[in-house]
């Protein structure tokens, strides 16, 4: 079977085979794909000039030429070092997983192999005839005293054009196949399998073939069910799968208006207007007042699929594999773009950034990687990162350029908790002998909740149907009372950090909430019990309507 080869990937590498770089580093987990470009410019005069034989190694075979001839007694690293010393023609040397030389798996590093390479370089870079090595491996693992010696080489996941190829490839060898689609369902199908790997993609099509003895609209679920499954195989990236909408989250009006204005930008019609794609956005606030929501609300509000990162698995016990893991997720999030990236609780990964923390400078190099990319990607990937305590966070991620706004979500106001109560009711409550979701009921739980949080009124909901259902008998408003008058709730337990955040977002952030759903919210006195003065009228961000 042919593997089809980007010609943009492969006038990349072949200009760094024409200037003689003597080392290149190629992460993939695409071996074949990888080889057959490898292959593509050794024999393609205009891309490479001189054109070179090729050499395989791997510790099974050792070198194999592409005529399938072995090169006896070659298996052995430093034996196939010898024979690219040796070796008197234009040739490409690959070799395969040469990486576990280099220290991976927490095994010592072989500085025998590695002063060997080191030795071979004039050899390969100055001598009369045109070598290059490329080393092949699933994992970028470098020893230190190699570094300046090798050229790393970013070999990206299949783009939507090889997609494209490789399912009408997957439709031509199944000829007998119905085939439902039309030329835009083709190309939809195609783009809902990026950010696999081209065999991933294959064994999403053949799953979608196999199940379904056709090819239609619901072969779609199939892919990106696929998809799913691969993303959650990297451990660092989740696939999340959400059905609510705008309508599910109560309030937060402010920073529903900023994402809806923002909705297709990355279409070619908004480029007719110069709309660049925006970035992201940073919501920070009170804890349990819909952050979260509102990035698995996104999804389905601008119909891209979301990808969670998790920022506490991108650092492992592996020397470079932290800095790995976090270019592997954020390769991941461009090859399927336009894509939103979900960073949860963002303050827990990089809030340490900065400080002593002892671990040999992997956390600033993680945090460089990621704000590097947040500056200059070009791959329309929106970035929602939320926080709970935003002041740990270093300044560079906050400042202008990283994110397009900064909103502060505070607690509910009284419009803002009619609203969350009349969402729970209704999704909750049923019909028969149901109690009456009218505005008397959601005015007399929205004054009675003051300083309630979102999650706080939900579980208050909840709780009143467990008493409903112990009971036997349809919920009624004396179940909910007795659920609010049993919850404290975060505004009184942590009073004084809600103040503090207040204070911060006065000046550095945007209220999520409209000045319409803040008109009348501060009652005159606090009833027993209830929140400070400080926490219940000293609101935080700056009131802007968008």
């Amino acid at each position: 079977m042919s593997v089809i080869v980007d010609q943009r990937i492969a006038t990349e590498l072949a200009n760094l085979l024409r200037a003689r770089f003597a080392y290149v580093y190629l992460t993939t987990w695409e071996e074949e794909r990888a080889l057959a470009a490898v292959r593509h410019i050794a024999t393609t005069p205009e891309l490479i000039r001189t054109t070179r034989r090729v050499y395989e190694w791997s510790q099974v075979t050792g070198f194999v030429g592409l005529d399938g001839k072995k090169v006896n007694g070659t298996s052995k690293p430093l034996d196939a070092i010898d024979f690219i010393r040796r070796c008197d023609e234009d040739a490409l040397f690959v070799l395969k997983d040469f990486h576990v030389y280099f220290g991976a798996d927490r095994r010592p590093v072989d500085y025998e192999v590695v002063r060997a390479l080191r030795d071979a370089l004039p050899d390969i870079k100055y001598g009369a005839c045109m070598k290059n090595v490329i080393f092949l491996s699933p994992r970028q693992i470098i020893p230190e005293d190699m570094q300046k010696e090798v050229s790393l080489f970013d070999f990206p996941l299949p783009n939507e054009q090889e997609m494209n190829e490789t399912l009408d490839r997957m439709l031509t060898d199944n000829a007998g196949l119905r085939d439902e689609l039309d030329a835009e369902g083709h190309a939809n199908l195609a783009r809902a399998a990026l950010g696999l790997t081209v065999q991933e993609a294959e064994n999403s099509f053949a799953r979608a073939i196999v199940s379904r003895g056709k090819l239609d609209a619901s072969s779609m679920g199939i892919i990106l069910e696929e998809k799913r499954q691969v993303i959650k195989k990297t451990g660092i990236l989740e696939f999340v799968s959400s059905d609510l909408s705008a309508n599910d989250i109560g309030g937060l009006e402010n920073l529903k208006a900023w994402l809806a204005k923002r909705n297709n930008t990355w279409s070619r019609e908004a480029q007719l207007y110069h709309v660049p794609a925006p970035k992201g956005v940073l919501v920070t606030g009170v804890p349990g007042c819909g952050k979260s929501l509102t990035a698995k609300a996104m999804s389905a509000m601008w119909g891209l699929p979301l990808l969670k990162l998790d920022m506490g698995k991108i650092f492992s016990g592996l020397v470079g594999s932290s800095e790995e893991n976090m270019r592997r997720a954020l390769d991941t999030a461009e090859a399927i773009a336009p894509s939103i990236l979900w960073v949860d609780e963002i303050e827990k990964g990089l809030g340490g950034v900065g400080a002593a923390s002892g671990d040999s400078g992997t956390s600033q190099r993680v945090f460089g990687t990621f704000l590097t990319w947040m500056q200059e990607k070009e791959a329309p990937v929106f970035v929602i990162a939320t926080a709970n305590n935003i002041s740990g966070l270093p300044p560079e991620l906050l400042r202008k350029g990283r994110f397009d706004e900064i909103f502060f979500v505070d607690l509910p106001t009284s419009k803002e908790r009619r609203e969350i109560f009349k969402v729970h009711l209704e999704r909750r409550v049923g019909e028969e002998g149901a109690l009456a979701i009218d505005d008397a009921l959601l005015d007399h739980l929205a004054a009675k909740t003051e300083g309630f949080v979102g999650a706080e009124i939900e579980q208050a909901v909840i709780t009143g149907l467990y008493e409903a259902y112990f009971a036997r008998r349809p919920l009624t408003l004396a179940d909910l009372d007795y659920a609010i008058d049993n919850t404290v709730p975060l505004s009184v337990t942590q009073a004084e950090q809600i103040v503090a955040l207040r204070q911060w977002a006065n000046v550095r952030a945007v209220a999520a909430t409209t000045r319409e759903n803040l008109s009348g919210y501060e009652p005159s006195e606090p009833s027993p019990g209830e929140p400070t003065d400080d926490v219940r009228s000293s609101r935080g961000g700056r009131s802007l309507d968008f």
